[in-house]
């Protein structure tokens, strides 16, 4: 466990540290790339038992039931993974176009 983790003063504070990562999803039609930042907190959030959370920056599954790719984890590798593992399994499929 690093040092920093024993600055917090209080579970309230959420003390966290973050890492960022990028991925590209490819698809048939085009390359989309998704920013994931997971959250390392230094005492898990009030009703949590996890320290690492990783969300990415947009929605997927746009046309059927949206959601932005998640995850929980013991560690960075187990929160990016859920989070990677949904990017993957669910189409982005962007913002709906005007029609010409």
């Amino acid at each position: 466990m690093s040092d920093w983790v024993h600055i917090q003063a209080n579970s309230g504070e959420q003390l966290m540290q973050l890492h960022h990562f990028s991925i590209v999803k490819q698809q048939a039609d085009r390359n989309v790339t998704f920013a994931i930042t997971v959250k390392e907190y230094a005492v898990p959030p009030p009703g949590q038992r996890l320290r690492f959370y990783a969300e990415a920056d947009k929605a997927v599954n746009q046309k059927t039931a949206s959601f932005v790719p998640c995850g929980w984890g013991p560690s960075i590798f187990a929160a990016l993974g859920d989070c990677v593992r949904l990017i993957r399994q669910f189409p982005y499929e962007g913002e709906e176009r005007a029609a010409s």
